[in-house]
């Protein structure tokens, strides 16, 4: 089965990091973790979860 990358239902906000989490098979909290170091550091972190949230698609309705 092919594995596909969508925004997850356990979401803080968009569901960005815990989809990402989810497709990589790690823990969203530490996604979420190094997002808001990339924030902080780069200052690319929101503009890049902004474009996630809107490319990344919700996953289909079962």
């Amino acid at each position: 089965m092919e594995k596909k990358l969508y925004r997850s239902n356990n979401k803080k906000i968009c569901g960005v990091c815990a989809g990402v989490g989810e497709y990589f098979n790690i823990d969203p909290t530490l996604v979420r973790l190094g997002w808001a170091v990339l924030t902080l550091f780069a200052g690319s972190g929101i503009l890049l979860y902004i474009l996630a949230a809107i490319i990344i698609p919700q996953p289909p309705v079962e």
